[in-house]
Protein backbone atom coordinates (compact mmCIF):
# COMPACT_ATOMS: atom_id res chain seq x y z
CA UNK A 1 0.00 0.00 0.00
CA UNK A 2 1.71 3.59 -0.70
CA UNK A 3 2.40 5.72 1.96
CA UNK A 4 2.93 9.55 0.88
CA UNK A 5 4.79 12.05 3.22
CA UNK A 6 3.86 15.10 0.46
CA UNK A 7 0.87 16.80 -1.06
CA UNK A 8 3.07 17.35 -4.32
CA UNK A 9 3.80 13.56 -4.91
CA UNK A 10 0.06 12.53 -4.63
CA UNK A 11 -0.21 10.14 -7.95
CA UNK A 12 -3.90 11.71 -10.30
CA UNK A 13 -5.78 8.82 -9.54
CA UNK A 14 -5.51 8.91 -5.65
CA UNK A 15 -6.55 12.53 -6.11
CA UNK A 16 -11.09 12.06 -6.13
CA UNK A 17 -10.32 10.30 -2.86
CA UNK A 18 -12.52 9.44 0.16
CA UNK A 19 -10.25 9.87 3.25
CA UNK A 20 -10.75 9.08 6.78
CA UNK A 21 -9.10 12.01 9.22
CA UNK A 22 -7.17 11.46 12.11
CA UNK A 23 -4.46 9.75 14.13
CA UNK A 24 -5.51 6.07 14.30
CA UNK A 25 -3.12 5.83 16.88
CA UNK A 26 -3.82 1.61 17.22
CA UNK A 27 -6.41 1.07 14.36
CA UNK A 28 -9.03 -0.18 16.68
CA UNK A 29 -12.54 -1.23 16.23
CA UNK A 30 -13.60 2.22 16.51
CA UNK A 31 -11.54 3.44 13.22
CA UNK A 32 -12.38 0.14 11.34
CA UNK A 33 -15.94 1.85 11.84
CA UNK A 34 -15.38 5.11 10.31
CA UNK A 35 -13.41 3.41 7.90
CA UNK A 36 -16.66 1.40 7.21
CA UNK A 37 -18.24 4.41 6.75
CA UNK A 38 -16.26 6.27 4.02
CA UNK A 39 -16.50 2.99 2.32
CA UNK A 40 -20.06 3.26 2.58
CA UNK A 41 -20.36 6.63 1.84
CA UNK A 42 -18.48 6.32 -1.09
CA UNK A 43 -17.58 2.59 -2.51
CA UNK A 44 -16.50 3.75 -6.24
CA UNK A 45 -14.05 6.22 -4.64
CA UNK A 46 -10.52 4.91 -3.61
CA UNK A 47 -10.19 4.39 0.28
CA UNK A 48 -7.05 6.72 1.94
CA UNK A 49 -6.60 8.27 5.51
CA UNK A 50 -4.94 11.29 6.07
CA UNK A 51 -2.80 10.75 9.48
CA UNK A 52 0.42 12.94 10.91
CA UNK A 53 3.77 11.84 12.45
CA UNK A 54 4.66 12.38 14.91
CA UNK A 55 1.32 12.31 16.60
CA UNK A 56 0.67 15.83 17.67
CA UNK A 57 1.15 15.31 21.31
CA UNK A 58 4.14 14.23 20.82
CA UNK A 59 5.31 17.30 18.93
CA UNK A 60 3.56 19.43 21.56
CA UNK A 61 4.91 17.27 24.73
CA UNK A 62 8.34 15.79 23.69
CA UNK A 63 8.50 15.73 27.83
CA UNK A 64 5.84 13.49 28.08
CA UNK A 65 6.48 9.45 28.22
CA UNK A 66 6.03 7.28 25.34
CA UNK A 67 2.50 6.57 24.71
CA UNK A 68 1.96 5.65 20.83
CA UNK A 69 0.21 1.68 20.33
CA UNK A 70 1.36 2.13 16.74
CA UNK A 71 3.84 3.29 15.35
CA UNK A 72 3.97 4.44 11.13
CA UNK A 73 5.07 1.11 9.64
CA UNK A 74 2.35 -0.84 12.32
CA UNK A 75 -0.39 1.74 11.65
CA UNK A 76 0.20 1.31 8.10
CA UNK A 77 -0.14 -2.11 8.11
CA UNK A 78 -3.33 -2.53 10.16
CA UNK A 79 -4.65 -0.31 8.15
CA UNK A 80 -3.98 -1.95 5.02
CA UNK A 81 -5.42 -4.77 6.25
CA UNK A 82 -8.64 -3.09 6.54
CA UNK A 83 -8.87 -2.34 2.96
CA UNK A 84 -7.26 1.06 2.96
CA UNK A 85 -5.69 1.73 -0.75
CA UNK A 86 -3.18 4.94 0.30
CA UNK A 87 -1.55 6.75 3.04
CA UNK A 88 -1.21 10.63 3.34
CA UNK A 89 0.91 10.59 6.49
CA UNK A 90 2.03 14.62 6.66
CA UNK A 91 4.63 15.94 8.95
CA UNK A 92 3.34 17.44 11.70
CA UNK A 93 5.77 20.03 12.43
CA UNK A 94 5.86 24.33 13.65
CA UNK A 95 4.67 25.25 10.06
CA UNK A 96 1.44 22.80 10.16
CA UNK A 97 0.87 23.42 13.48
CA UNK A 98 0.26 27.03 12.78
CA UNK A 99 -1.93 25.99 9.77
CA UNK A 100 -5.22 27.29 10.33
CA UNK A 101 -8.08 25.10 9.89
CA UNK A 102 -9.28 26.97 6.68
CA UNK A 103 -6.02 26.68 4.81
CA UNK A 104 -6.54 22.35 6.37
CA UNK A 105 -9.63 22.27 4.07
CA UNK A 106 -8.88 24.56 1.37
CA UNK A 107 -5.13 23.74 0.83
CA UNK A 108 -4.88 20.31 1.74
CA UNK A 109 -8.44 18.53 1.57
CA UNK A 110 -9.50 20.06 -1.22
CA UNK A 111 -6.49 21.69 -3.22
CA UNK A 112 -3.65 19.37 -2.31
CA UNK A 113 -5.60 15.99 -2.15
CA UNK A 114 -8.78 16.24 -4.04
CA UNK A 115 -10.83 14.97 -1.66
CA UNK A 116 -14.32 13.95 -2.51
CA UNK A 117 -15.94 13.02 0.57
CA UNK A 118 -14.30 12.52 4.17
CA UNK A 119 -15.14 10.80 7.28
CA UNK A 120 -14.16 11.65 10.90
CA UNK A 121 -15.43 10.99 14.59
CA UNK A 122 -17.47 13.80 15.97
CA UNK A 123 -14.69 14.69 18.18
CA UNK A 124 -12.23 15.76 15.20
CA UNK A 125 -10.43 19.16 15.56
CA UNK A 126 -7.99 20.66 13.48
CA UNK A 127 -6.41 23.79 12.60
CA UNK A 128 -3.88 25.85 14.19
CA UNK A 129 -4.81 25.89 18.02
CA UNK A 130 -7.74 22.66 17.59
CA UNK A 131 -9.36 25.80 16.05
CA UNK A 132 -11.46 23.67 13.58
CA UNK A 133 -14.06 21.30 14.40
CA UNK A 134 -16.67 19.12 12.39
CA UNK A 135 -19.33 22.00 12.49
CA UNK A 136 -16.91 24.46 10.17
CA UNK A 137 -15.78 21.56 8.40
CA UNK A 138 -19.33 20.72 7.64
CA UNK A 139 -19.78 23.93 6.07
CA UNK A 140 -16.57 24.39 4.04
CA UNK A 141 -16.97 20.96 2.59
CA UNK A 142 -20.29 21.73 1.43
CA UNK A 143 -18.96 24.97 -0.25
CA UNK A 144 -16.12 23.12 -1.84
CA UNK A 145 -18.63 20.03 -3.00
CA UNK A 146 -16.96 17.76 -0.50
CA UNK A 147 -18.81 15.35 1.05
CA UNK A 148 -18.54 14.66 4.62
CA UNK A 149 -19.51 11.69 7.03
CA UNK A 150 -19.32 12.32 11.13
CA UNK A 151 -19.22 8.96 12.67
CA UNK A 152 -20.60 8.72 16.03
CA UNK A 153 -18.12 6.89 18.13
CA UNK A 154 -18.63 3.01 18.48
CA UNK A 155 -19.55 1.98 21.97
CA UNK A 156 -19.50 -1.39 24.29
CA UNK A 157 -20.88 -1.53 27.91
CA UNK A 158 -17.49 0.63 29.28
CA UNK A 159 -18.67 3.13 26.66
CA UNK A 160 -16.86 4.71 23.63
CA UNK A 161 -14.14 3.24 22.28
CA UNK A 162 -10.77 4.82 22.11
CA UNK A 163 -7.10 4.95 22.13
CA UNK A 164 -6.71 5.97 25.81
CA UNK A 165 -8.80 3.38 26.83
CA UNK A 166 -6.55 1.12 25.10
CA UNK A 167 -3.73 2.41 26.81
CA UNK A 168 -5.22 2.34 29.88
CA UNK A 169 -6.09 -1.21 30.10
CA UNK A 170 -2.55 -2.11 28.81
CA UNK A 171 -1.17 -0.39 31.79
CA UNK A 172 -3.61 -2.20 34.01
CA UNK A 173 -2.43 -5.20 32.55
CA UNK A 174 -5.20 -6.39 30.92
CA UNK A 175 -4.16 -6.81 27.19
CA UNK A 176 -7.21 -9.22 26.41
CA UNK A 177 -9.24 -6.01 27.16
CA UNK A 178 -6.95 -4.16 24.84
CA UNK A 179 -7.45 -6.91 22.33
CA UNK A 180 -10.96 -6.73 22.51
CA UNK A 181 -10.91 -3.21 21.40
CA UNK A 182 -8.52 -3.18 18.49
CA UNK A 183 -9.65 -6.67 17.10
CA UNK A 184 -6.30 -8.15 17.33
CA UNK A 185 -3.62 -8.56 20.14
CA UNK A 186 -1.58 -5.49 20.87
CA UNK A 187 1.76 -5.78 19.58
CA UNK A 188 5.29 -4.08 20.15
CA UNK A 189 7.39 -3.99 16.67
CA UNK A 190 11.27 -3.55 16.87
CA UNK A 191 14.43 -4.90 15.98
CA UNK A 192 15.84 -7.26 17.56
CA UNK A 193 19.06 -6.54 19.63
CA UNK A 194 21.79 -8.30 21.66
CA UNK A 195 21.56 -8.02 25.72
CA UNK A 196 24.00 -9.07 28.00
CA UNK A 197 22.89 -12.45 27.22
CA UNK A 198 22.44 -13.67 30.66
CA UNK A 199 19.30 -15.44 29.85
CA UNK A 200 20.97 -17.95 27.45
CA UNK A 201 23.44 -19.22 30.54
CA UNK A 202 20.24 -19.69 32.88
CA UNK A 203 18.70 -21.73 30.17
CA UNK A 204 16.33 -19.06 28.86
CA UNK A 205 17.69 -17.21 25.54
CA UNK A 206 15.64 -14.22 24.65
CA UNK A 207 15.02 -12.09 22.09
CA UNK A 208 15.70 -8.24 23.23
CA UNK A 209 13.77 -5.35 21.59
CA UNK A 210 13.67 -1.72 23.00
CA UNK A 211 10.18 -0.27 23.70
CA UNK A 212 11.41 3.14 21.90
CA UNK A 213 8.49 4.93 21.42
CA UNK A 214 5.79 2.58 22.35
CA UNK A 215 4.03 2.38 25.05
CA UNK A 216 4.97 0.37 27.66
CA UNK A 217 2.28 -1.93 29.09
CA UNK A 218 2.09 -3.19 32.84
CA UNK A 219 5.43 -4.27 33.81
CA UNK A 220 5.36 -8.05 34.36
CA UNK A 221 5.17 -11.33 32.19
CA UNK A 222 3.20 -12.04 29.13
CA UNK A 223 2.12 -14.81 26.95
CA UNK A 224 3.23 -13.93 23.98
CA UNK A 225 3.33 -14.75 20.11
CA UNK A 226 5.17 -13.78 16.79
CA UNK A 227 5.53 -14.42 13.43
CA UNK A 228 8.78 -14.49 11.42
CA UNK A 229 9.19 -13.56 8.02
CA UNK A 230 8.77 -17.44 6.94
CA UNK A 231 5.46 -17.23 8.55
CA UNK A 232 6.44 -19.98 10.82
CA UNK A 233 4.65 -18.06 14.08
CA UNK A 234 6.78 -19.18 17.56
CA UNK A 235 4.83 -19.29 21.43
CA UNK A 236 6.98 -17.71 24.05
CA UNK A 237 6.86 -15.95 27.43
CA UNK A 238 8.02 -12.54 27.54
CA UNK A 239 8.75 -9.40 30.45
CA UNK A 240 8.72 -6.15 30.20
CA UNK A 241 10.24 -3.94 32.59
CA UNK A 242 14.18 -2.95 33.36
CA UNK A 243 14.96 -6.56 35.56
CA UNK A 244 15.34 -5.29 38.47
CA UNK A 245 17.27 -9.16 39.71
CA UNK A 246 20.06 -8.39 37.82
CA UNK A 247 20.03 -4.79 38.16
CA UNK A 248 18.74 -2.96 34.80
CA UNK A 249 17.66 0.10 34.29
CA UNK A 250 16.54 0.71 30.95
CA UNK A 251 12.59 -0.92 30.29
CA UNK A 252 12.43 -3.17 27.19
CA UNK A 253 10.60 -6.45 26.13
CA UNK A 254 12.49 -9.76 26.26
CA UNK A 255 11.19 -12.97 24.86
CA UNK A 256 11.58 -16.61 25.08
CA UNK A 257 10.42 -18.43 22.65
CA UNK A 258 9.55 -22.37 23.09
CA UNK A 259 11.18 -24.95 20.95
CA UNK A 260 13.25 -22.20 19.17
CA UNK A 261 17.09 -22.20 18.94
CA UNK A 262 17.39 -19.83 15.60
CA UNK A 263 19.37 -16.32 15.18
CA UNK A 264 16.99 -13.38 15.44
CA UNK A 265 19.26 -10.62 15.67
CA UNK A 266 18.82 -7.84 13.95
CA UNK A 267 15.04 -8.77 12.38
CA UNK A 268 12.33 -6.60 12.82
CA UNK A 269 9.89 -8.72 15.01
CA UNK A 270 5.96 -7.38 16.23
CA UNK A 271 5.58 -9.42 19.95
CA UNK A 272 1.61 -10.21 20.27
CA UNK A 273 0.75 -9.50 23.93
CA UNK A 274 -1.78 -12.74 24.86
CA UNK A 275 -2.22 -12.53 28.56
CA UNK A 276 -0.62 -11.08 32.07
CA UNK A 277 0.73 -13.73 34.30
CA UNK A 278 2.73 -11.45 37.02
CA UNK A 279 3.74 -8.47 37.91
CA UNK A 280 7.24 -7.78 37.71
CA UNK A 281 9.45 -8.53 40.83
CA UNK A 282 13.30 -8.97 42.26
CA UNK A 283 14.35 -12.19 42.84
CA UNK A 284 16.77 -13.17 45.47
CA UNK A 285 19.77 -14.06 42.43
CA UNK A 286 19.91 -16.11 39.50
CA UNK A 287 18.46 -19.73 41.06
CA UNK A 288 15.55 -18.18 41.68
CA UNK A 289 15.30 -16.61 39.00
CA UNK A 290 15.50 -19.72 36.72
CA UNK A 291 12.56 -21.42 39.02
CA UNK A 292 10.30 -18.58 38.15
CA UNK A 293 10.90 -18.52 34.41
CA UNK A 294 10.55 -22.16 34.41
CA UNK A 295 6.68 -21.26 36.04
CA UNK A 296 6.04 -18.02 33.90
CA UNK A 297 6.65 -20.61 30.21
CA UNK A 298 4.42 -23.29 31.71
CA UNK A 299 1.71 -20.38 32.76
CA UNK A 300 2.54 -19.03 29.13
CA UNK A 301 2.15 -22.36 27.34
CA UNK A 302 -1.50 -22.96 29.22
CA UNK A 303 -2.53 -19.90 28.06
CA UNK A 304 -1.98 -20.16 24.49
CA UNK A 305 -2.79 -23.44 24.06
CA UNK A 306 -6.09 -22.82 25.35
CA UNK A 307 -6.24 -19.66 23.00
CA UNK A 308 -5.36 -21.93 20.06
CA UNK A 309 -7.84 -24.72 21.35
CA UNK A 310 -10.69 -22.34 21.34
CA UNK A 311 -13.88 -22.70 22.91
CA UNK A 312 -14.58 -26.74 23.20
Amino acid sequence: MPLFSSLSDVPDDLRGAAIALGNFDGVHLGHAHVLQAIHAARPDAPRAVLTFEPHPREFFRPEDPPFRLTLPAERAEALAALGVQAVFQLPFDLDFSNLSAEAFINDVLHAGLGATHIACGADFAFGHRRGGDVNLLATRAEALGIGLTVVPALTDAEGPLSSTRIRRALQDGYPERAAAMLGRPHTIRGIVSHGDKRGRTIGFPTANIPLGRHLEPARGVYAVTSRLPDGQTLHGVANIGNRPTVGGTESRLEAHFFDFAGDLYGLELAIALHGFIRAEKKFSGLDELRGQIAQDAAAARHLLDQATAGPA
